[in-house]
Formats: C-alpha cells, sequence, structure tokens
C-alpha cells in the first residue's frame, strides 16, 4: 500500500512539473491563436526548399562551396525565426546564420540593383561575368521565398506573415538588410549598379536597400570603380538620367567616399538584351543600327 501511495505521489509531481515547464518555458506558446498579417505566409515546406536550393548551389551553381553544410544552414536558419515574435526580428537572431553560409565574390563581377529585379536577373542568366546578390548562397536560397515565426504552435506561421510595412523588424527585412550587407562587404574591384530610369519616384532613392544599405557598406579600400548603367524600359518614359537629380546625388554620395563614379544611359549590352524581346520596337531598330 506504501508503494502504490509512493508511486501515485510521484507520477502526480511529473505531471505538475511537466505543466510548470510548458507553461514557463519562454518563447512557447501552445495555443493555436496565429498572429494575422498582411503578407503571404510561410512557404509551404520551406524545409525542402531550402535544403533543395543549398544543395543545388553547392553542387551545381557553384561547387566550390561544396563543403557548406545544408542541413546545418537550414538548422540555423529555423533557429532564427521559429516561436518568435516575427515583428522583434534582430540581427543577432541571423548572424550564426550570415557567418555560416558566406562566401567571396569575385572581384569586377558585383551588380547590385534597385527596382531592375527582372532585367537585371534575366541579364545574369545569360551574362555570367556578374553576380547579384541572389546569385550568392544567401540570396538563392531566399529568392521569393517567405518564412516568418510565431509564440503559437507550431512555431511557423504559413497564414500570414508581416510587411515591411507593418513592422520593419520582420524576418524577411533583417535578413536580406543583412545579406544585402555581407554582398556589399564582399565586393572588389569594378562594381555596376543597374538602376531604372522610368520610374517617377527617381532612378536613385535612398531609402532603397541598395541607397541605405549597400553603397555604405562598398569599401573603398577595395572598390576602385562603381559604374551606374541607367536602364529605360523599352519605349520609355526616361524620367531620369546620368545627368539627373537623383543620379547626381548618388554620384556625390559616392565620389564623398572616395570612390570613382561613372554612369551610361541604357548601357549598351543590357540594351541589346532588351530589345531581344522587342526587336520591331522603333527604339530598337535604332539600337540595331550599326550591327552587321
Amino acid at each position: 500500500m506504501v508503494l502504490l501511495v509512493g508511486v501515485l505521489v510521484l507520477l502526480v509531481s511529473l505531471v505538475v512539473v511537466i505543466v510548470l515547464a510548458a507553461i514557463l518555458t519562454p518563447g512557447r506558446d501552445t495555443s493555436s491563436t496565429l498572429l494575422q498579417w498582411k503578407g503571404r505566409g510561410t512557404t509551404k515546406n520551406l524545409r525542402e526548399v531550402v535544403l533543395g536550393r543549398c544543395y543545388n548551389y553547392i553542387t551545381m551553381v557553384n561547387p566550390e562551396l561544396g563543403n557548406k553544410d545544408c542541413l546545418k544552414i537550414w538548422e540555423t536558419l529555423q533557429d532564427a525565426f521559429m516561436y518568435k515574435n516575427p515583428c522583434n526580428i534582430t540581427t543577432d537572431d541571423y548572424q550564426p546564420l550570415m557567418d555560416l553560409a558566406r562566401h567571396p565574390v569575385p572581384c569586377n563581377k558585383s551588380l547590385f540593383w534597385s527596382k531592375t529585379n527582372e532585367l537585371v536577373h534575366r541579364y545574369t542568366k545569360i551574362d555570367h561575368n556578374f553576380l547579384t546578390l541572389e546569385d550568392t548562397l544567401l540570396g538563392y536560397i531566399a529568392d521569393q521565398v517567405s518564412w516568418c515565426g510565431d509564440p503559437a504552435g507550431p512555431g511557423i506561421n504559413y497564414e500570414s506573415c508581416p510587411k515591411w510595412t507593418e513592422c520593419e523588424s520582420n524576418p524577411s527585412t533583417v535578413y536580406w538588410k543583412m545579406a544585402s550587407k555581407m554582398f556589399a562587404e564582399e565586393a572588389c574591384g569594378v562594381v555596376q549598379v543597374m538602376l531604372n530610369g522610368s520610374i517617377d519616384a527617381g532612378a536613385f532613392r535612398s531609402s532603397s536597400i541598395f541607397g541605405s544599405v549597400e553603397i555604405f557598406n562598398l569599401d573603398p579600400n577595395k572598390v576602385s570603380t562603381i559604374q551606374i548603367w541607367l536602364m529605360h524600359n523599352i519605349g520609355g518614359p526616361k524620367r531620369d538620367s546620368c545627368t539627373g537629380y537623383s543620379i547626381t546625388r548618388l554620384k556625390s554620395i559616392l565620389e564623398e567616399r572616395n570612390f570613382i563614379v561613372s554612369c551610361e544611359d541604357n548601357y549598351r549590352p543590357v540594351w541589346l538584351f532588351q530589345c531581344v524581346s522587342e526587336p520591331g520596337h522603333e527604339d530598337c531598330r535604332l539600337c540595331f543600327c550599326g550591327i552587321q
């Protein structure tokens, strides 16, 4: 009888300990109510997507990085956001991941961009002399992918994630700012930037990641020249130029940091590439003249 009572007391004690641990464990809310946001939720099968991209990158895209541990990279990414309020993400959360996935970028190949997402990546697919952030390991695994955590179980929110307008310290914004900073720090030699001269806001915007993060993390001791490619849409409009206000302001910022800066309206190789899809357009007939 005494033995039975002892066993019962032990079982009750264990139940109490387990309940208290569940209640007191920080960052683990087992309730089913997820926070609601305006952005798209975590990409389905995120683990498989990240691992698949990572293995493809280190085996096919850049075999020199074959020693990178993709499983560790995924686990470190997961630890950065799971069970965390997606508006309270910090650089400390991502620093272990940045350290794991960081790798050098060859000199003269760094290509920055702002508001030219589709064009710049179509171009780098056919001209492998240049690399964007999305062509590095950190950019490759995260391009067009979303993720965020939630204090409630299961720790990942597949329904919605915060946009940067809802809170700046969200998983996506913090990740891309840190990756952009690292990409700029790795740049050396001649650096290129492709900007959009057809948008109303101006080709250079100080609020963009390029304008607020990347240009201030370029190292004047490593980067000799910055070449600006100011591209316009086929058929226009041509709202900005190399002599326009926003580009003049960009040149001034860069020259104050001791960079040599040049600018070319409609950099010819990219302009010809644009015209491949619209060879009959008047702008492209002018573009192709003189080519035998």
